[in-house]
């Protein structure tokens, strides 16, 4: 048994309880080589049931020769193919669009319990850590390639990243493999390309063991990251505390607990709570957070992200997205009370108990409005919603239900969102924060 197989069987230990395993198989070296050790292995081990997926772009005429190159290896060694074809739109990078519709349709075919495999290995590990170090990447970027992370329901496992380019193609010329060549692969004037084909090359005469040791570094890196996660999980369970408007449905947390920490502890847990959410922000943007954590008690500080908003209010800070920063339409006529009412960019809102008689309308606030409460009169809407302590950025979607021009309740507010006899009661659902990242 080589030193190669040796090393992939230590490496796919922990995917070995999957329900099948799948190759990304492009029709590279890298795939290629993965795609034959792993058939070879599959009769003398129980591994998981094995196919391949092959995705093609169609951005290169030469291109359209490769699904029928892997259906040829594929078939050679009795192993299952799938081949998808996707779109990439026009960008200002067809390299991550590509990326991007690829990874796409990986996550549409991958089911639970399932892994896929791609073929990434130690030299592209050794070209990743290099790249992010000069884009002035922190700790986790500098972690590299995770060895596994989730894709859609299922698992993507590197097995190959302790293996070099150098014994993947020796393997497959002593086994007569033959693989495709990206020519996009040959152009320097992308930054990882001139990396692997200018700058690697040199260091490699300089230091001969240059991706062992960055890749080492990466794996340093990644050890790291993962005490600096440990810290942030505890760090953001002093802050988790249960607010009164977890109804709300959006992500929030205690600013008291933030605020006392070191600003590098605000950051790192702060940065481990967001990356769920929203894509990161660069160094120099950070001075977002500072302003809305340091601005004055009346204030309502919002910092904007790739993704959404974070906002501060009654001591907390939540996070917005999706239909949170849009105004939803009002007013609407609820023809059907004993039906739930779909609110437009809004949610649900229904009325349980005895539906009030008489035509019902439900708008949004708009400044002015009054309320007639039992022993208590008329009360201004503004005030009644000081007193309970609702964030100011709900206000706005808060559903007010309406008989004429009447206001008789207010969802979801103890106090305000019955009939005063206990005959109906108004609740809502509201929409969930909908653009965070997996």
């Amino acid at each position: 048994m080589s030193n190669l197989t040796i090393q992939l069987l230590e490496a796919l230990k922990p995917w070995r309880n999957a329900s099948a395993w799948r190759i990304a198989l492009s029709g590279g070296l890298d795939s290629t080589v993965l795609l034959h050790l792993l058939a070879h292995l599959h009769p003398t081990h129980s591994f998981p049931p094995l196919t391949a997926i092959h995705v093609h772009h169609g951005l290169q005429a030469v291109a359209d020769t490769w699904p029928a190159h892997c259906q040829l290896l594929c078939d050679a060694l009795s192993v299952p193919l799938t081949v998808v074809h996707v779109q990439v739109p026009a960008g200002a990078s067809i390299e991550r669009a590509a990326r991007e519709a690829r990874y796409g349709a990986f996550e549409t075919l991958i089911r639970p319990q399932e892994v896929l495999f791609t073929g990434q290995h130690r030299d592209d590990q050794a070209e990743t850590l290099l790249f992010r170090l000069l884009r002035g990447a922190g700790v986790s970027g500098l972690s590299g390639m995770p060895r596994e992370r989730s894709l859609g329901q299922g698992v993507l496992g590197r097995p190959l990243l302790d293996i070099s380019r150098a014994d993947l193609e020796a393997y497959a010329q002593a086994n007569g493999l033959h693989w495709v060549e990206d020519p996009f692969n040959e152009y320097i004037g992308l930054s990882r390309n001139y990396l692997r084909h200018e700058v690697m090359p040199v260091l490699s005469r300089r230091w001969p063991q240059v991706t062992t040791t960055l890749s080492r570094a990466a794996d340093h890196c990644a050890e790291a990251q993962g005490l600096l996660s440990e810290l942030a999980e505890q760090d953001l369970a002093a802050a988790a505390v249960e607010t009164a408007f977890a109804w709300l449905g959006l992500p929030s947390l205690t600013l008291d607990p933030i605020d006392r920490l070191s600003t590098a502890r605000q950051r790192n847990a702060l940065r481990h709570w967001l990356a769920g959410l929203t894509r990161l922000p660069d160094t120099a943007h950070w001075a977002g957070w500072e302003a809305l954590r340091d601005a004055g008690v009346d204030a309502r500080p919002a910092w904007c992200l790739a993704d959404g908003e974070l906002h501060r209010a009654g001591g907390r800070i939540w996070w917005l997205s999706g239909q949170w920063l849009r105004q939803p339409t009002a007013p609407i006529t609820w023809d059907q009370p004993a039906k739930p009412l779909s609110l437009p960019g809004n949610g649900l809102l229904r009325i349980e108990g005895e539906v009030p008689e008489g035509p019902l309308q439900v708008r949004y606030r708009q400044g002015g409005e009054v309320m007639s409460l039992a022993e208590r009169g008329h009360r201004d809407l503004k005030r009644l919603l000081n007193e309970r302590g609702v964030p100011p950025f709900a206000r706005g979607r808060l559903p007010l239900l309406y008989q004429n021009d009447r206001l008789l309740a207010v969802a979801n507010l103890a106090g305000l969102d019955a009939d005063p006899s206990g005959h109906w009661q108004l609740k809502w659902l509201p929409t969930s924060s909908d653009q965070g990242l997996s």
